[in-house]
């Protein structure tokens, strides 16, 4: 392999050995402490215009297969890791990870000390970092980077949203997914429900997790208003995941907004959350570092238990901001104690900080798409 660089926006360069594309690039730079579910990390449209470091050991060796997509194709700027694995082993791999990578132009770099890449960014918070091949100037690539505008502002969901609504027509959650379901779980829906996603950049867990309850779910662009989105009669909402600052989002404000008062069940995932909070009055801040992983322990203030849970922003909504008395505060994270999960009960309006899809992740929070249901049913039968 190629000699590659890391550089840092402060100057720090660190050398290693790159692997998929020789493009260069510039990203926000986040680090991710899950230790298995690489590929669904990668194809997540929530690290849109980031640069990925997993602190994990060893990566590669599942190589890359045709289930575990959560989008068309990787959404990841950037790979950073430690070793690569020289063996795809998995039964169910197409490709290597080295060789998916360069299929899309994406640029990784190994061998780097990832522990003190992480503590730098631990101590200091999310950095710009670029990738160049060894041959390149190093200070014209910093230049680069340090002019590079960055996330924060910008509407990054215009890049990763569906151009047309469509009709989920993919596994109706015959995976995994279903078999979550408890027994006693079962809903007697008067008849079938009609879920409509706003799509921020969702995940195809999202979409499963709601067909594997019998929605029909319908999935509209993230600009879509919301006199078009009553006209498809949803008898609840997602409001899904997605990249980027939320501030840089006024017109998904308003829509969330306008749709507070239409007596539909409201579920808001990640940046639906966020989007959830602006709408109602709060402001949005960046976290020092962001919270990344599959293991973030979360209290649920409803019953006292703590979930773990699979996690990727880099905005929390701040509670110390909220305006409306009627929001609930429902979770917090045991790390910073941020906000994890809000509630408005009267209208059956709830959201999460947390991906409880997880894809790839923990299961502890897969209980919340039954209470996103059971507000569905309660309102379908009045």
């Amino acid at each position: 392999m190629a000699k590659s660089i890391l550089v840092i926006e402060d100057g720090t360069v660190f050398e290693g050995e790159g692997f998929g594309s020789k493009n260069e690039a510039v990203f926000e730079l986040v680090f991710n402490t899950s230790m298995t579910g690489y590929q669904e990390i990668l194809t997540d449209s929530s690290y849109r215009g980031q640069g990925v470091l997993f602190t994990v050991a060893h990566m590669g060796n599942v190589g890359i297969n045709l289930e575990d997509y959560e989008a068309d194709k990787p959404q990841v700027t950037a790979l950073v890791v430690s070793n690569l694995s020289p063996v795809v082993s998995n039964w169910r791999a197409r490709v290597s990870l080295d060789d998916w990578l360069l299929q899309h132009g994406i640029p990784g770099i190994m061998g780097v000390n990832t522990r003190a890449i992480t503590h730098l960014i631990r101590n200091g918070g999310t950095v710009k970092a670029g990738i160049c091949s060894s041959e390149t100037d190093v200070e014209e690539l910093l230049l680069k980077i340090r002019s590079w505008h960055g996330l924060d502002g910008v509407d990054m969901v215009h890049e990763v949203t569906c151009q047309t609504w469509y009709k989920w027509e993919g596994d109706a959650g015959d995976t995994w997914v279903s078999n979550d379901i408890q027994p006693q779980q079962k809903i007697d829906f008067p008849c079938r429900p009609t879920v409509l996603v706003i799509d921020y950049g969702v995940k195809r867990n999202m979409i499963r997790h709601l067909a594997a309850w019998g929605a029909k779910v319908i999935v509209v662009p993230a600009s879509t208003t919301c006199d078009k989105i009553l006209e498809f009669k949803p008898d609840g909402i997602l409001l899904s995941n997605g990249p980027g600052d939320p501030a840089g989002l006024p017109y998904a404000v308003e829509t969330v907004k306008n749709l507070l008062d239409c007596n539909i069940p409201i579920f808001g995932i990640c940046l639906g959350h966020q989007l959830l909070g602006r709408a109602l009055g709060a402001e949005t801040k960046r976290l020092k570092f962001g919270h990344h992983g599959g293991n973030h322990p979360v209290i649920d203030l409803q019953n006292n238990k703590v979930l773990i849970t699979a996690q990727n922003h880099n905005f929390i909504v701040d509670i110390s901001t909220m305006k409306s008395d009627r929001v609930l505060p429902t979770h917090f994270s045991l790390n910073d104690q941020s906000l994890e999960g809000m509630s408005l009960p009267e209208k059956r309006i709830f959201s999460v900080q947390f991906h409880p899809e997880a894809a790839p992740g923990p299961h502890d929070a897969h209980g919340l798409f039954y209470a996103f249901f059971l507000a569905i049913n309660e309102r379908m039968r009045k």
